[in-house]
């Protein structure tokens, strides 16, 4: 009867899994501290928050977890106040492969924060703790919205939404990276962005790049590698509108190397109109165009 009790209980209660396999680096060679203690149960700590915690209501497998890593840099530290930055990466299997595909590269140089070692980190959606706790966070929700966006039309929209949450508790605190006023650059823009109507065909470049290019170049790469250059080519109508605008440079810094790589080797499709728009699009990335054969 026990045994029926528990099975019912698991039955009636959806089982939730985190959905991050996150690795973090703490980088503090430039406070010539580096051997500090508190540096590395930051790293733990920092590991274990974003591992642990459950940030959706996804049944995630073990092999769905999402890949991804946080490489922060500390500059400076006095007393609890750390002043540093956070390089923000993240991944996901191509059918059919092994091959694992960028999906997000993000260097924010605005990751300035209070932490007291040991001390308890916990998210609350609700409630702004600390810089530290709403950043990654942040980070977080942005990691699963891009992968539900390579996967789903529109997918990462409940997630950037919840990345929105954050950005409104954390625009109560004068903190860089969280407000208009902080720059072009920061979290305040890419989610603005991400959720805007101006940048829809950002979603729809992240899906089809993905869904209808790169996980189907096991089966048929010449169709494939023809199906990423006209989704790339949709750059056109964002740089139409708004030239120079953040999501496109976010993309390219990810995926620039890829591009590259894709369209230098392998059956051979015409590439000329893609690479004129790569050039106009991405100007900085055009060492990564000079290597796709025309």
């Amino acid at each position: 009867m026990l045994r029926l009790l528990v099975a019912l209980l698991f039955l009636s209660f959806p089982i939730q899994a985190q959905e991050l396999n996150c690795s973090v680096i703490i980088n503090a060679e430039q406070t010539g501290q580096s051997n500090l203690q508190v540096f590395r149960t930051l790293k733990t700590e920092l590991t274990e928050f974003m591992n642990n915690t459950t940030w959706t209501d996804l049944n995630v497998k073990q092999q769905e977890k999402i890949d991804c890593s946080l490489v922060i840099i500390v500059s400076n530290i006095d007393s609890d106040y750390f002043t540093a930055s956070v390089q923000v990466q993240s991944s996901r299997p191509v059918f059919n492969t092994t091959y694992n595909t960028p999906i997000f590269n993000f260097n924010d140089k605005q990751f300035n924060f209070r932490y007291t070692e040991f001390q308890p980190l916990n998210y609350n959606p609700n409630s702004f703790d600390s810089n530290l706790i709403s950043v990654l966070a942040f980070y977080a929700y942005t990691i699963i919205g891009l992968d539900a966006a390579s996967y789903e039309l529109n997918g990462g929209e409940p997630y950037f939404q919840e990345a929105l949450r954050i950005v409104n508790t954390a625009q109560q605190q004068v903190t860089e990276g969280w407000s208009p006023q902080s720059g072009t650059q920061t979290r305040f823009r890419l989610n603005n962005d991400l959720l805007s109507p101006n940048f829809r065909t950002f979603s729809d470049i992240m899906y089809a790049y993905h869904r209808n290019g790169l996980d189907y170049m096991a089966d048929n790469p010449r169709e494939a590698k023809q199906g990423v250059a006209a989704t790339l080519e949709l750059f056109n109508q964002l740089y139409a509108s708004r030239p120079n605008n953040f999501l496109t440079r976010v993309f390219f810094d990810t995926k620039a190397e890829e591009i590259a790589n894709m369209f230098s080797g392998g059956p051979q499709v015409n590439v000329s109109s893609l690479v004129s728009v790569l050039n106009k699009v991405a100007p900085t990335k055009s060492s990564f165009w000079q290597q796709i054969k025309l």
